[in-house]
């Protein structure tokens, strides 16, 4: 054998090898990359949930709608309200409030309130969400309510809005009570419509890692806010009955989770198990849009109309959490009526869209009609009644 000719073979023999590891190389990938979802961390808590924030969906759950005792997990409905009055113009972060004997003299965590004395709104949201003050959620009430059971009977009936089914309030604090209770399903549904509704007025307060009143500097207990850059916000609540209870948010790389514990045995343990949930979700999942809102998903044919074609869209954006990685592995499908027949107003219910990863469906999302359709003229009808025989 040449020379010349050994070399070309020496060289084919590299090529060969080469586009072997290579097809090796990616044969592993696609195995890797097929690897199911490992199950999320044992935890000792009583019941836990981990939410992917804007596609709504539940990552990982225990118990997820047993009632439970929220302790200071409570004062987050007591804030959806008092941003909620912000918003409407109902009242202002610079309202002085005067502070009642019955703020005064409610026992458990306090922002140390004196009778008498007048503070912002600004400064009791501080206290009601830093400090979990006790007393702060008292003022706030009163302020807007008149009563703490009045402001109360707002509670459960932004619970019914809000769709959180296993929440009923007693008090503005989350003391013990037989008949005061909410679910870690519920807590998540709370935390993310605060965000959701309120963005503003949450990056104002939530972040916040301590507060000073009365030269009495206080600490928030959400002490994730120290130990874990992606975590931009939270709240803690605990009684002995109740245990170590904690809710927090964490963001990374456009990606929000809300993480949410209860009944754990320690301040310690309760921080580590929310804190593996966070961590559980962004190593294994991403989130990303499917749809803009509004825009068309499908078409349908209508029938007996002054057009023929109906374009199908959800309400809002469609957001969907799945394996990380695995976006161009997701399929959507469209369950529409085999017939529609006009009129058809915008907005009317048509069906479900799926969205699934490989035989898995991951979310179902609400179809609904993108405009009205008016009744056609009597040819239109007659030459469709004709047509509709053959289908």
């Amino acid at each position: 054998m040449s020379a010349k000719s050994s070399s070309l073979m020496h060289h084919a023999q590299r090529l060969f090898l080469f586009v072997a590891a290579l097809l090796v190389s990616v044969a592993a990938s696609a195995a890797d990359n097929s690897l199911p979802i490992p199950s999320a961390p044992s935890l000792g808590a009583k019941s836990y949930i981990l939410v992917d924030y804007n596609s709504g969906q539940v990552l990982a759950a225990k118990n997820p709608d047993k009632r439970i005792e929220p302790a200071s997990i409570t004062k987050l409905m007591t804030c959806y309200i008092v941003f909620d009055e912000i918003k409407k113009g109902n009242l202002k972060p610079s309202d002085m409030v005067t502070v009642s004997k019955k703020a005064w003299e409610i026992h458990g965590s306090q922002m140390f309130l004196k009778v008498g004395d007048k503070v912002s709104v600004d400064d009791l949201l501080q206290g009601l969400i830093t400090q979990s003050g006790n007393d702060a959620a008292v003022a706030l009430a009163q302020y807007i309510a008149g009563t703490t059971s009045t402001f109360t009977d707002y509670m459960n009936q932004y619970a019914k809005h809000l769709g959180m089914t296993n929440s009923h309030f007693m008090d503005v604090n989350g003391l013990p009570h037989p008949d005061h209770y909410m679910s870690a399903r519920d807590i998540a549904t709370i935390y993310a419509a605060i965000v959701r509704k309120f963005p503003k007025l949450y990056d104002q307060y939530f972040h916040e890692k301590s507060f000073t009143y009365g030269g009495i500097k206080q600490y928030n207990r959400n002490t994730l806010l120290w130990s874990d850059p992606r975590v931009d916000g939270g709240k803690t609540g605990h009684t002995q009955s109740a245990g170590f209870n904690l809710v927090a948010s964490a963001k990374d790389h456009g990606m929000r989770v809300i993480s949410v514990v209860t009944g754990t045995d320690s301040e310690n343990a309760r921080k580590n198990q929310c804190e593996a949930l966070i961590s559980y979700g962004f190593r294994f999942f991403d989130d990303g849009k499917l749809f803009d809102k509004g825009k068309e998903i499908s078409q349908i044919r209508v029938w007996k109309g002054a057009q023929s074609e109906l374009p199908v869209v959800a309400h809002g954006p469609i957001y969907v959490a799945y394996p990380r990685g695995q976006r161009d592995a997701l399929s959507t499908s469209a369950k529409l009526p085999g017939h529609l027949t006009a009129p058809i107003k915008k907005g009317e219910r048509l069906g479900t869209l799926s969205i699934k990863y490989n035989d898995k469906t991951l979310k179902e999302e609400p179809l609904y009609a993108g405009k009205s359709i008016a009744e056609g003229g009597y040819v239109t009808q007659f030459i469709d009644d004709i047509l509709m025989m053959f289908q």
